[in-house]
């Protein structure tokens, strides 16, 4: 099943078709399977329900309904969804220079922009490409506009209003990562910057790929960097080394399982990638304090 706008939805709003590139729009559509490859405008993935996975080059992107992931404008991609129930997608896509326009109304003077209005797209910005947790600046909003699309309770004002909103906050947690790359050692910021992307790509292709058996070199491959190299600055820029890092997730997972669902202890154990029973149990008492069974049993 192909996942299409729904056009009684978005009124005097562009619904998605191959002219759509240099509109904006949104695609909200429920789906148990979908593939898709191409390219489009700058966009915000959420999906709710389930989660798709998106290829960018080298790059693997799990967006569920804990984060959103943004892609930059013309970035060819791939989307896979395949579950056993519908999926909500709800995603949005920006017409060029739109991001532009808000982020230089924000940083020229009222005297600039009264002599020049328009906005200069002549130099698209680039995001940085990764899936961003749910926040308090971007998905309140996102929130928003999705319960009104599902109601269909809005006007086309209302909805231009908060797609400004909603790239201003955009713009305010790319802007804010920067600190995030003080942490970097490289002296030239364009240098940072491309070590944060790559160590990015490797952060989010270990969330997706965490319940499997992958390796240091496979995703030091994905970063681009020699094992070596990427051991040192993942650990410097998240703290923790990957292999840490796939066990914390890991328990994060098995905690949620163990407190939401049914299953057993066993199958919990090896859908996380836990290689024996004992060495799942011994590791989440080591952590919690309790045995599986008697973390099921307390928080129950």
């Amino acid at each position: 099943m192909i996942i299409r706008p729904r056009p009684q939805s978005l009124p005097q709003m562009s619904v998605l078709s191959k002219q759509s590139s240099h509109s904006t729009y949104i695609l909200h559509e429920k789906a148990p399977f979908y593939y898709w490859e191409g390219q489009s405008s700058l966009s915000i993935k959420t999906f709710f329900s389930g989660r798709a996975l998106y290829t960018l080059g080298k790059g693997y992107y799990a967006v569920d309904d804990c984060s959103y992931l943004i892609l930059n404008h013309q970035q060819p991609y791939t989307i896979a969804i395949e579950a056993l129930e519908p999926i909500e997608s709800f995603c949005i896509f920006f017409e060029p220079g739109f991001a532009e326009e808000i982020y230089r109304s924000h940083i020229l003077s009222a005297a600039s922009l009264l002599d020049r209005p328009g906005a200069d797209a002549s130099s698209l910005l680039h995001f940085f490409e990764r899936t961003y947790p749910h926040d308090h600046l971007v998905s309140p909003v996102l929130f928003q506009l999705r319960a009104a699309v599902q109601s269909e309770t809005f006007t086309s004002l209302w909805l231009s209003e908060q797609l400004h909103r909603l790239m201003q906050g955009l713009l305010h947690v790319h802007l804010s990562l920067y600190r995030e790359l003080e942490q970097l050692p490289a002296i030239r910021i364009a240098t940072r910057e491309e070590l944060y992307r790559r160590l990015y790509r490797a952060h989010d292709f270990i969330e997706a790929l965490y319940t499997t058996s992958i390796t240091l070199d496979e995703i030091a491959a994905v970063a681009e960097l020699s094992p070596n190299h990427f051991l040192r600055m993942f650990k410097q820029l998240f703290h923790v080394t990957p292999h840490q890092y796939i066990l914390r997730k890991r328990l994060e997972c098995a905690q949620q399982l163990l407190r939401d669902t049914e299953q057993s202890v066993t199958e919990i154990c090896f859908s996380l990638g836990f290689e024996s029973l004992s060495s799942f149990s011994w590791y989440f008492q080591q952590k919690t304090g309790a045995s599986p069974r008697m973390y099921r049993t307390q928080k129950k």
